[in-house]
């Protein structure tokens, strides 16, 4: 008993080293035998996710080649980093586990539902083994399947798969454009004022005419009035049997005839022409008597 005694601190120390040697993976060394994964895992480095990654004992990595990644390659550092991170799953997937999923579907969480800024289920994937094969694509409500499984590229079960997949997996609003992103998007913009229905202006009525002393409008009281009939009286009588009275007695009927203003002559005023009409033939008939 008491040789075999000094071998058991000799095991156990086996045991350890052998374990950690085991479960210990470097992203970076995985990644670097596929020369099409270079980019997606120079990306890694650039956003300090290599080292998360390689802290995590269990973990599958959703990879991407070169060609594909030129789609992200152009946006900011951090948007590049909460993409690659909804590419890092928290638990281990190989093709065999996938293809026995229960009811061929499964929610997979990722790296960025761990960070606290996730919503709306961006931190969530939707993998679906369908007839044209393994899709993922993005937990949020209608996010299209369109990411692809292509192949296994390394596995240590049960700490690390690394699968390549054929596109970027973009959840909804994870570039602060979506508006039910409060977190991401950009502030509220100020409230305008409500819209009010225009109100049609009624035309104005024109005045009432405006009632003169005789009861009519005003522009009827502003009319000049016609003069009242010529009367009689002032018809001048027949003239003396002389011949420059006779002569002058028709042009003066003519005269006195005529309204001095109105707008239709009196209908006095042939009565009265009537009668110096007759005056003046009975002083032309007197002139011939006196005359013979």
């Amino acid at each position: 008993m008491s040789s075999s005694s000094p071998m058991t601190p000799l095991v156990l120390f086996s045991c350890l080293l052998l374990s950690s040697i085991a479960t210990a993976f470097n992203i970076n060394n995985i990644l670097g035998k596929d020369p099409e994964l270079s980019q997606f895992s120079q990306m890694l480095n650039e956003t300090g996710l290599a080292d998360e990654v390689n802290k995590r004992a269990t973990i599958t990595v959703l990879a991407v080649n070169n060609g594909a990644m030129s789609s992200i390659s152009g946006k900011s550092r951090d948007l590049i980093k909460r993409i690659l991170m909804t590419h890092v799953v928290l638990d281990y997937y190989d093709i065999p586990k996938l293809q026995k999923m229960k009811d061929k579907t499964d929610i997979l969480t990722t790296l960025y539902q761990s960070s606290g800024v996730a919503i709306n289920r961006q931190g969530f994937l939707n993998v679906t083994n369908t007839q044209n094969g393994i899709m993922f694509g993005s937990a949020v409500k209608d996010a299209p399947l369109e990411s692809k499984l292509v192949k296994l590229v390394a596995s240590q079960p049960f700490n690390i798969s690394v699968l390549e997949i054929s596109s970027p997996i973009l959840a909804p609003g994870i570039d602060g454009k979506d508006s039910s992103s409060p977190q991401m998007a950009p502030g509220p913009a100020p409230a305008l004022p409500p819209l009010s229905p225009t109100k049609s202006k009624a035309p104005k009525k024109a005045p009432a005419p405006k009632k003169g002393k005789s009861g009519g409008s005003s522009e009827e009281s502003e009319a000049p009035e016609a003069d009242s009939p010529t009367k009689s009286d002032d018809t001048p009588p027949a003239a003396a049997p002389d011949k420059s009275d006779s002569d002058s007695a028709a042009p003066k009927s003519d005269s006195d005839s005529a309204t001095p203003s109105g707008d239709a002559p009196a209908p006095a005023s042939s009565a009265s022409r009537a009668v110096l009409s007759v005056g003046g033939v009975m002083g032309f008939v007197s002139a011939l008597l006196v005359a013979f």
